[in-house]
């Protein structure tokens, strides 16, 4: 269940980053795109897709943009897990955060 929540939380980002800004890191200024699709999808689908999720779901696939990479490392973790660690900015670290993340079952805390 965890593995394809996370999965469908990068497949979001994914879309918002192909679709909605045209394969940009960042939509063009003032657009306010988010916010939009924020409203959008909750009148469609209902709570969970606040623009802090949005943004969140964004930030996870520009961070993890290979699918390969989210699929062996991301996949094995719990969404708190993958925020928390989308945040460390050195890409070795944060590497080495998700597979000791993984392989020694560590909790969120730790």
């Amino acid at each position: 269940m965890n593995a394809a929540m996370v999965e469908a939380y990068w497949l979001i980002g994914k879309r918002i980053v192909d679709q909605e800004q045209h394969g940009e890191e960042r939509a063009v200024y003032g657009e306010g795109i988010l916010k939009e699709l924020s409203k959008a999808l909750t009148a469609e689908f209902g709570k969970g897709f606040s623009y802090s999720n949005l943004y969140n779901f964004r930030q996870f696939y520009l961070t993890y943009p290979e699918q390969n990479k989210f699929y062996t490392l991301c996949r094995k973790l719990t969404w708190s897990h993958n925020r928390l660690i989308m945040r460390v900015e050195n890409e070795g670290a944060r590497t080495y955060y998700l597979n000791e993340a993984a392989e020694q079952n560590w909790s969120v805390r730790t």
